[in-house]
Parts: C-alpha cells; structure tokens; sequence
C-alpha cells in the first residue's frame, strides 16, 4: 500500500469540508455503531482467538465503553460544536470574541493489542465527533481483531475518511514518515518516545496513552474482605494485561495473612480454577507468557502461580528485595507483587520516589489518608476502594502524567483532544479608538493604564 497516496487522499477528502458539518458527524457516528452491532458475533470470536476473552467480557470491557462513547459524543455534538463567544476586555472595544472548535485534519490513530477493539475504536469516536479523518493501526499481536477492525471500517466507511493499515514495525514505521496533523498512540513508554521522537521532526501534536507501575495501598482501617475481591478484580480482567491494572500492593503488614486468604477466595469465587476455566483469558503471545513466568521464578509466591497453555493464574508474590525486576517494569499479568509498610508516610514516599503511574489505588475508610493521597499523589487518575473504575465513567477524563503519557480522552476531553481551539477576535470599524497608535505618548499611556491595570 502507498501510504502517501493514502495520507494525500484523506487530506485533500478533509480539504471538500464534508466532514466538518454535522449531519456528517452525527450520521457517521450513527453508522459505526450500527456496524459495531451488525459484527458482534465477530468481535466476540475475533476476541475469544486473540485473548480468550468471553463474550460477557468483551462486552463489559470493550463493546459496551465504545457504545457508551458514542452515546456521549451524540448527546453533547451540537453544542461542543457551537462557537463559543467569550468575553472581550475592555482595551479592544468594540469587539467580540470567540472560541472556534476545528478538527485538526487528517488523525494517526495507533492501537495496541490488550483491549484491540476498545483502544482503536474509542479514540476513533472523539476523532469523528471532532470532524477528521482517521487512519487507524492496529496491533500485529491481536490479528483477528485487527482483521475486524478492518472489516468494519471498509464496509462502513470510504477510504479517503476513515481507513484500516494492517501490519507490524515495519508498516507503523513507514505511516509514520507522512505528515499527520495528529497523532493519537496508545502503548508502552518505551514505544512512545520512538512515537514522540518521529512526530517531533514535523511538530506534529500528539496524545500518548503508555502504562506504568500503577500502585494501589491498602491501610489498617480498609474494608479487607472488598478490598482483596476488588483488587482480584483490577488484576484478573484480561488476565491482568491492563495498563491501569494495579501492578502492586502496598499493605500494612498486620494485614497479610488475612489478604491472602481473602484473595484467594475471590479468585475461587470469579473462576473456580482460572486454568481450567474458558473464560479465563490468556496471554497474549508465548514471548509475553515466558516474561512472565521468567519474573516470578526466583520470588516467594505466596498464592498461585500455576501455568499451562498460555494461562497464568492469579498470583501474589511477597517482595523482599525492591530492587528485583518484577518491582521494576510494568507487569501486565495476572501477578500481583505486594510490600508490607509500618506507616503510610512509608508507603506514600515510596510511591512518590518512582516514576507517575496511569492510575493509583487507595483503600482505606479514612477522609483524612484520601486527602492525603489525592495531594501527595501524582497519577493518571485515582480511585479509592475500588480499581478501574474511573476509566468506565464518560465524564472524567482519561490519561497519564509525566511517565505514563500526556492528553486526554473519552467525553468531553475526547471532542478537546481532537480538536484545536481557534481563537477569533471580530473587531468593528464602526469606531476606530487612536490610543493604541503610534506614537505613543504620555498622555496616551496615561489613559491606557486606566484601562489595562
């Protein structure tokens, strides 16, 4: 494929304006979700190949957030559309002023393979909503998925708007030697500043979506029992392949012997046992699989760790040594590494002394720790007594800081993120005001300051 010709297509379709008005947005909308609905058996099997997942869970993970999207972006099009006129100071009158939303132009959409269908589409919305055309890449590690992906957009959409590049390294390499007028990627921190890098030589903007060691503590006053079912949740769904998934535990060690054992009785309850389950997912490749096993190896497994046929259970792993590997990148596994702290000073600073993770977690009854925590701690977004669940709600925005990425998304952040903000100053020639012309005297400046104080 001539991703040139393509890229110069999709530029010179934006360029007719079609894709600016609204019965176009909201009809395109309207036609991705009925397509999404026509292909659901697909998506259902396309996922069960890729990642084991079951039905109910690409629905509840994947399927039912992209509708939810959609449904937002519907709602709030007309009126995130609007110019919006904002006030005008006094040292420019007589004019107005106006905010106006433009869609950037032609979007790189960059997905990866752990949510394939949810991490292409949900961007893809905000991407529509805000009037661009769209080339999405989705990952080579997910190839069932990408191939509905593909299946989707071609049988819904032209080309020359919204199109699919199937492929690897080599094809994200080479889409990316065009000129895009945004770039939207979803990955690891590693990938991402190769991302950065290359969208640097044309000052193209970008949104990156990376991961991190997102933490979660649990304090003396939690609600044990539903702090080890919710957690057992956070790191089970996707066989814990999340990038907001909690990757460790930090807990008061008076509590461990009690965690264990209630961890152990929420993974019974959720599976029964996880390695003979269907619904419990895979991992996504054999090289993934053998990373895992190779970090949990040498550690004190305290609960699972069993393995077989590219299943992993769920695992907690008593860390000694800070320094091991597994403390040192980002798990995306169903193993969960924990460390005992005396005080939540402790436990805080250590959070604090490593890089800003895409979520953090805090279980704990007490106002006074959850004022503490939402101060001192620097992350994507923060949940207390639960894990996830701020990616599920359409009106909060979602995305990193620092080390696990920059921009927002979903809602309303989505509509912003593709879209630039145009300032418009409309002045009036019904009086033209001689202050501001040179030259400048002191008596001018004299009157402008009575203005401009």
């Amino acid at each position: 494929m001539n991703y040139k010709t393509l890229a110069q297509a999709q530029k010179e379709y934006f360029s007719t304006n079609i894709t600016k008005t609204y019965g176009f947005r909201r009809e395109a909308l309207l036609n991705l979700k009925r397509a999404l609905k026509l292909h659901e058996e697909e998506i259902y099997r396309a996922l069960k190949l890729d990642l084991a997942k079951s039905a109910e869970e690409t629905y509840v993970t994947e399927l039912g957030l992209i509708y939810q999207e959609i449904n937002f972006q519907l709602k709030h099009l007309k009126r995130n559309m609007k110019i919006k006129r904002v006030k005008t100071p006094l040292a420019l009158f007589p004019a107005k002023s106006y905010v106006y939303q433009e869609p950037y132009g032609n979007v790189l959409i960059i997905a990866p393979w752990n949510y394939p269908l949810l991490l292409a589409f949900n961007p893809l919305v905000g991407a529509i909503a805000a009037g661009n055309t769209v080339t999405i890449k989705p990952s080579e590690l997910s190839p069932h998925t990408a191939q509905i992906i593909q299946k989707i957009i071609s049988t819904t959409f032209a080309k020359e708007y919204i199109t699919t590049v199937l492929g690897g390294v080599a094809e994200t390499t080479s889409l990316l030697q065009n000129k895009f007028d945004y770039i939207f990627f979803t990955g690891s921190p590693r990938v991402g500043k190769i991302i950065m890098e290359t969208a640097s030589k044309t000052l193209t903007p970008l949104t990156l979506e990376l991961g991190g060691k997102s933490p979660a503590i649990v304090t003396k006053d939690a609600n044990l029992k539903l702090a080890a079912k919710r957690l057992a949740y956070g790191k089970t769904i996707n066989a814990g392949q999340t990038c907001i998934a909690p990757d460790y535990l930090l807990i008061h060690q008076s509590l461990v012997p009690e965690f264990v054992s209630e961890f152990s009785k929420a993974i019974k309850l959720f599976y029964e046992d996880p390695l003979e389950n269907e619904n419990y997912p895979q991992i996504i490749s054999q090289d993934h699989y053998k990373r895992l096993l190779s970090l949990i190896k040498d550690e004190n497994v305290i609960f699972g760790g069993k393995n077989k046929a590219q299943k992993l259970e769920p695992t907690l792993v008593q860390i000694k040594d800070q320094t091991t590997l597994i403390m040192q990148e980002e798990i995306f596994g169903p193993i969960l590494p924990f460390l005992t702290y005396e005080t939540i000073s402790e436990a805080l600073n250590y959070i604090k002394a490593n890089e800003k993770p895409l979520a953090a977690y805090l279980f704990t009854e007490s106002k006074r720790i959850k004022e503490r925590f939402s101060a001192e701690i620097s992350a994507g977004g923060i949940v207390f007594n639960d894990t996830l669940m701020h990616f599920a709600n359409t009106y909060l925005p979602f995305g990193g800081v620092g080390n696990s990425g920059f921009g927002k998304y979903h809602g309303q952040a989505s509509f912003q993120t593709f879209s630039h903000a145009k300032a418009i100053v409309d002045r009036k020639t019904y009086l033209d005001i001689k202050l501001r012309y040179h030259p400048l005297t002191k008596k001018k400046l004299k009157y402008i300051k009575k203005v401009m104080k």
